[in-house]
């Protein structure tokens, strides 16, 4: 067995021992947390890390390699190491039925509030106690896709760096800022002082599209976005400027959470922009 890194068939380092267990060790979220890495598994996530994140090595199965190439390439080039792997070990940094055979271990970027707010935000998604890592991944998307400036997963959401969120971001989770550990009364407190209004999204709110229509979400804007299941308690719709709902003309008794965001978003981000912007 080899104790060094050495390069293995296609040019492709063999790890050793020691590099294994480093990795195989962010398989835990409080290992992730320790080390201050994560993974991004499948080659869309891990493009998007190569573009936009720290990458500290790429992970990829052996028999894989020539349809990842452009990834390998593009590794090679920015001096990231490149490990080839067996499909075991790869399938035991994956959390998913069928791996897509190519992982990046990435660096946990780390972000403040203050950066945030000092860098004049118009919009601002506010996530407050999201459980499922699913739904946190599609609501990063939608706030990516719509030019949010940063989100803000309150005290109680799942962990970002969860495999499931960064795969369900496709991506995304490279692309903007993820603020956390902040409770929702200190992140709406220091978003309103930053001169961003804070609407809290239920169904029961104001009508969204009257809300438009009056010029309200022109502001700069900070979306609350309640837990999945219960929603967002009395209490918490108390630290909002104002509860606004999506109107609901058909059948459905509700929207999930990631289709209400995206709509939200969608609807401000286009109030505050002129045509062709």
């Amino acid at each position: 067995m080899m104790h060094q890194d050495q390069y293995g068939p296609a040019g492709l380092q063999e790890p050793s021992g020691a590099r294994v267990r480093s990795v195989r060790r962010l398989t835990a979220r409080k290992n992730r947390e320790e080390d201050g890495q994560f993974l991004a598994e499948g080659p869309q996530a891990v493009r998007e890390a190569l573009a936009y994140g720290d990458v500290v090595a790429l992970w990829v199965e052996e028999d894989a390699a020539e349809r990842h190439a452009d990834l390998v390439e593009l590794a090679t080039e920015r001096a990231v190491p490149v490990y080839g792997i067996g499909a075991r070990l790869l399938a035991q940094l994956s959390d998913t039925v069928t791996p897509q055979g190519i992982v990046a271990q990435v660096t946990t970027p780390t972000y403040a509030l203050e950066d945030v707010v000092a860098a004049a935000p118009r919009l601002v998604l506010v996530c407050a106690q999201i459980r499922d890592p699913g739904n946190l991944g599609a609501v990063l998307r939608c706030a990516d896709a719509f030019g949010a400036d940063a989100v803000v997963c309150t005290k109680g959401s799942v962990e970002w760096t969860n495999p499931k969120v960064v795969r369900a971001s496709v991506g995304s989770v490279f692309h903007l800022p993820v603020v956390t550990g902040l409770g929702l009364d200190e992140a709406t407190a220091r978003l309103r002082e930053a001169g961003l209004q804070i609407l809290a999204a239920d169904g029961g709110g104001d009508d969204l599209q009257d809300y438009a229509a009056r010029g309200l979400l022109a502001h700069p804007t900070a979306w609350v976005m309640g837990n999945e299941a219960w929603g967002l308690p009395e209490e918490d719709s108390a630290m909002a400027d104002a509860v606004v709902g999506v109107p609901i003309w058909g059948r459905a008794e509700s929207l999930n959470l990631a289709t209400a965001a995206a709509v939200c978003l969608w609807t401000t981000a286009s109030a505050q922009r002129t045509p062709g912007e």
